[in-house]
């Protein structure tokens, strides 16, 4: 029992380091969220965030590997039940706050609400403390032979290569949904087609007998008791929501609007373009100006093709036309400052950062 236990909760922690070793940018992004000044307000690691996502990602993966090879048993899982208390915190504070609605556990393959995120973090502390005590009579069994670090040596040489392509270049596995391949004019018909669907939800106080109650803006019309004059049932100030409560087709490009400074939609000029080049930078202020530039030249030597520069702020791009867009959904398609994604018909054909399209 314990050897599967231990090899599924190994298996768990490798999984996760993985998907995020393959995008270590996208998960800084993620870090960024919360050291944002919404939520923990911690500006300095918020600059920091890259060193400390590949550190995050480090820490999974070899003592993933070091539980799945059982080298040092009790100083790896005092490392993973230490993690996973510190991720219960965070999830738990994303869930509670309702700050952070994904924490990037599984990168963008998998993705978790911030509620089953911290249930998903207790199960496996749960599943570490239960190993702890399986384990503790054999923490001081020679399990340390060098095959088994040779072995672990093998696997990060890999990790780290992995985590080198994502920084550098773009993610070996692409989880994203502006992968190269995807048709964005299928993918928006189909959000056309699938909208989600919300309502809008009141906090009733009943100023009688001090009952509170949620309901829904359906139930609150055909209830006359809850709105007709004289009532007892009042809405709390403050506290109505709006939620989903059909999802519809899930899809990021549903962010993808690309606008003019004036707020003209360029999308369906864009998707319809015979070829499409675009330049995206989703922090133009600390962009290397130099390879904007240079792309900006070489993009002007694009023949036939449908230029346009895209960030956050409408006055980026020197040569080219600007167009605006919102910085975070630009994060989700470039994960380098400035990129590059070019489309012929709407189909994504190729991607990749600007410096390397500069240098081809």
């Amino acid at each position: 029992m314990k050897r599967i236990l231990r090899i599924i909760v190994a298996l768990i922690f490798i999984a996760s380091g993985f998907v995020k070793a393959v995008d270590p940018v996208g998960f800084s992004f993620k870090l960024e969220e919360y050291f944002a000044p919404g939520v923990f307000n911690m500006p300095f690691f918020e600059k920091q965030a890259l060193p400390l996502a590949v550190l995050v990602v480090l820490i999974e993966l070899v003592f993933g590997f070091m539980l799945l090879l059982r080298i040092r048993l009790k100083q790896t899982l005092v490392v993973l039940i230490a993690l996973c208390v510190f991720f219960a915190f965070l999830t738990f504070y994303s869930a509670y706050f309702n700050v952070v609605t994904d924490c990037g556990c599984f990168g963008d393959a998998l993705k978790f609400t911030p509620w089953q995120s911290f249930w998903k973090d207790i199960v496996l502390l749960i599943a570490l403390l239960i190993l702890w005590m399986l384990y503790r009579k054999d923490f001081t069994e020679a399990n340390n032979g060098k095959s088994r670090f040779s072995g672990l040596m093998v696997l990060m040489i890999a990790m780290v290569f992995v985590i080198w392509h994502g920084m550098a270049k773009e993610p070996l596995i692409d989880f994203r949904h502006y992968k190269i391949g995807t048709d964005m004019n299928v993918e928006k018909a189909k959000i056309k087609a699938q909208p989600s669907e919300y309502k809008t939800f009141y906090v009733l106080k009943n100023t009688k007998t001090g009952e509170i109650i949620d309901i829904n803006q359906d139930e609150y019309v055909n209830k006359e008791e809850y709105w007709k004059e004289g009532s007892p049932w009042k809405i709390e100030e403050g506290k109505t929501t709006s939620k989903i409560t059909k999802k519809g087709y899930d899809s990021e490009i549903v962010k993808f609007k690309p606008e003019t400074s004036d707020g003209v939609d360029l999308t369906d000029e864009i998707l319809s373009a015979p070829k499409a080049v675009l330049i995206f930078s989703y922090d133009p202020q600390h962009a290397p100006r130099d390879i904007m530039d240079a792309a900006e030249a070489k993009l002007k030597t694009e023949k036939d093709a449908y230029i346009l520069g895209i960030s956050n702020n409408p006055n980026t791009f020197k040569t080219i036309n600007n167009a605006v867009m919102d910085g975070t959904a630009i994060k989700t398609i470039a994960r380098s400052n400035p990129f590059i994604l070019i489309l012929k018909k709407g189909k994504i054909v190729n991607k990749l950062p600007a410096k390397e399209f500069v240098s081809e």
